[in-house]
């Protein structure tokens, strides 16, 4: 079994990590893993930074731009990361956009994925209509689960559609602005929270974008599995070094 599919199992709510891969410097990376499985966190997202970030916030958009001057790449990260079964067993995501994983090639992409332990990925600029068509057969092969992000805007129809080609959870991104940090959510936001609760589709619901503190992460996961930080996170690792990401996560682990 996936170990995401293993992870969605447990009796608890999840708290995922994202950041951005050669960030703050180029080799933080595996230190950065290791360090975040130690502290307690569920599930890690693994940003492959991509010149035209078109989701992202400033603060993921400045980690990306400073990774990709530290010189990382598509085959930097697969270097890096090669052994990291040996010290990591939770779940591991990269998010990026297609663009570098066409360049790479799709097969040979999720074919070291595979290899390394990648569980699975998420691409937000993969229609869904084009991955169930093209490229959902090679994912399966290589053992990867896609991720699918769905907004307060998308459709019914488009929901349950993403619901029955997915096979490990949805991404629910908690407003339709780009991700960032904010102080709490409004009505409006958690009656879609609610929404999609009650439509009690078949794969659990992770909220990301806009979750910075316990108080945040607990409004997110009344209504879903489990949240992801990505943007406060940075912001925390930027200010106060790798070596404090313990006192970050502290908060969670009440």
């Amino acid at each position: 079994m996936n170990r995401i599919n293993k992870k969605l199992q447990e009796d608890k709510k999840l708290l995922s990590i994202y950041f951005t891969a050669g960030y703050p410097s180029l080799n933080d990376t595996v230190s950065i893993i290791q360090d975040l499985e130690k502290n307690g966190v569920d599930m890690i997202e693994i940003g492959l930074p991509f010149s035209d970030p078109l989701a992202d916030g400033p603060t993921i958009q400045a980690s990306s731009t400073q990774a990709l001057k530290n010189g990382m790449t598509t085959q930097v990260l697969f270097e890096q990361i090669k052994d990291i079964r040996k010290t990591v067993s939770i779940p591991l995501i990269i998010m990026g956009y297609f663009n570098p994983m066409l360049q790479y090639g799709v097969e040979a992409f999720c074919k070291k994925c595979q290899e390394i332990g990648i569980d699975g990925l998420i691409i937000p600029d993969l229609p869904v209509d084009v991955y169930h068509d093209e490229y959902k057969a090679t994912f399966e092969k290589y053992g990867l689960i896609n991720v699918f992000l769905i907004t307060p805007q998308t459709s019914i129809e488009r929901i349950n559609f993403i619901d029955s080609i997915s096979n490990g959870f949805i991404y629910m991104v908690s407003s339709a602005s780009v991700t960032g940090s904010q102080s709490g959510f409004g009505d409006e936001q958690t009656s879609y929270f609610k929404r999609i609760a009650d439509m009690n589709l078949k794969n659990p619901q992770i909220i990301g974008f806009g979750i910075s503190d316990n108080k945040t992460f607990t409004q997110a996961t009344q209504y879903a599995k489990g949240a992801i930080i990505g943007s406060a996170f940075i912001k925390h690792i930027t200010n106060n070094g790798i070596e404090t990401l313990s006192t970050f996560l502290k908060e969670f682990n009440t």
